[in-house]
């Protein structure tokens, strides 16, 4: 089973607000997934993007892969530059 972190959009027309959310690979955007772990709203000022870090960390060190969009986000608050850093360390051990 390939499984993704990718978005689910909700909100209503013309207001988007995504969820980040892991899922199979073979399953519709807003169709079944595994877990929310985190959220994104592109209509504030700031890109409001909350994630919850442990969870994302987990998932990725499981083989979760991430979409453009999803890694380009989790660059944007720091997640992934933590993820690879602590990848690049225990691979140096």
């Amino acid at each position: 089973m390939a499984v993704k972190l990718r978005l689910k959009r909700m909100g209503a027309k013309q207001k988007p607000f995504y969820r980040i959310i892991v899922a199979d690979s073979r399953s519709p955007r807003d169709g079944r997934f595994i877990e929310t772990v985190g959220t994104y709203d592109p209509i504030k000022n700031t890109d409001n993007i909350t994630v919850k870090e442990d969870r994302v960390a987990y998932w990725l060190d499981n083989g979760a892969q991430p979409t453009d969009t999803v890694k380009s986000l989790l660059s944007k608050t720091g997640v992934w530059a933590t993820y690879k850093n602590s990848k690049v360390k225990k691979s140096s051990k």
